[in-house]
């Protein structure tokens, strides 16, 4: 039986349990599938799946501005990131939205016929670039906080879905047929256009006795600061997995980082014999689509389990997502909406 996941084995959604019960729960419900490969795959790690999810369900669903709108971006940074898998996701969840012929354009390559999501999908896909100039905003800026909190949730889930899944969001490839498309989107289509109460996801993050911090002030006043941040401190605890050299040569290199895909022959790149860590969390950042069985196994050694697997990369995932949030510098004023 074919299987979506590369390089680990995630725990059954049946068997689970506590809040990563309620957070299937809440994603059948809000996402419209009972257990997607993108949430099923960071399970290993609990922490990281429920932030993960709080902060698209905070920003892409129940955050401020428009879903279409929102999904265009979501498809713009995973087509700047290379990401099939989310490309064909990004597709589907367009035909969900009602907006069948923007989503066939995109899957064809083509500019949409509407000038704001062109707007909105070439910004997408600038935030790639640390620093490229997120101005003059493609929307109201009180839609910050959702178009930008997608925009890098979608950075994070980029780089952790062409790790650790396979570039088919549907069996056998099926994802390629108009056909197939559309009806999967329809299917989905209750779910994406019902409104969702912003905050809902937040106390699936709460320690007992424990609030939450307001996150970045870019998200200031809504729940995609707290779900932000609670991604950001899941993520980095991944570092622990490096020695001090290691996480200082990881940081160092996604620090000097500027948007760039590699070339076919990694250079510069840690030897997977010699620091496979340290390769690991790095191509996480910059090249996750170049994560082969053999560096994985160089790594994993004896008694390294996918929870471990799953934390490395998270961790590298967000030092990416981390560059580019700290790049962005916005006017004090509100930006022209144009």
């Amino acid at each position: 039986m074919s299987t979506p996941f590369r390089h680990t084995v995630p725990p059954s959604p049946k068997k689970a349990e506590g809040r990563v019960a309620e957070a299937y729960a809440q994603i059948a419900h809000d996402f419209g599938t009972a257990a997607p490969p993108t949430f099923v795959v960071l399970s290993s790690a609990p922490e990281l799946m429920l932030s993960a999810w709080a902060l698209l369900r905070e920003s892409l669903i129940a955050g401020p501005g428009d879903r279409t709108g929102k999904e265009v971006a979501a498809f713009g940074v995973s087509l700047a990131n290379r990401c099939p898998f989310c490309v064909s996701a990004h597709t589907v969840l367009l035909h969900a939205t009602g907006d069948h012929a923007l989503a066939e354009r995109l899957a064809r390559g083509e500019r949409p016929e509407d000038e704001g999501h062109a707007r909105v999908l070439d910004w997408a896909a600038r935030t790639r670039v640390p620093g490229a100039g997120p101005e003059p905003l493609p929307f109201a800026r009180a839609e910050l906080p959702g178009y930008l909190g997608t925009a890098l949730a979608f950075h994070f889930v980029n780089r952790f879905a062409s790790a650790l899944l396979t570039d088919d969001l549907l069996p056998a490839g099926a994802q390629r047929l108009r056909p197939v498309r559309s009806l999967t989107g329809r299917s989905l289509a209750r779910a994406v256009r019902r409104t969702a109460v912003p905050g809902a996801s937040l106390p699936l993050l709460e320690a007992p006795g424990e609030g939450l911090r307001e996150g970045p002030a870019w998200a200031a006043g809504t729940a995609v600061g707290p779900a932000y941040d609670a991604l950001r401190t899941a993520a980095l605890e991944g570092g622990v997995l490096l020695g001090e050299d290691e996480r200082r040569l990881v940081q160092e290199g996604v620090a000097a980082w500027e948007g760039a895909h590699p070339p076919v022959i990694l250079r510069g790149y840690p030897h997977r014999r010699e620091l496979p860590g340290a390769r690991l969390a790095l191509l996480a950042a910059l090249a996750p689509y170049r994560i082969t069985g053999d560096d994985v196994a160089a790594w994993r050694g004896e008694g390294r389990t996918d929870g471990q697997l799953v934390r490395l990369v998270a961790y590298g995932a967000f030092l990416a997502v981390e560059r580019i949030e700290a790049a962005l510098h916005f006017s004090p004023h509100p930006a022209r909406h144009i």
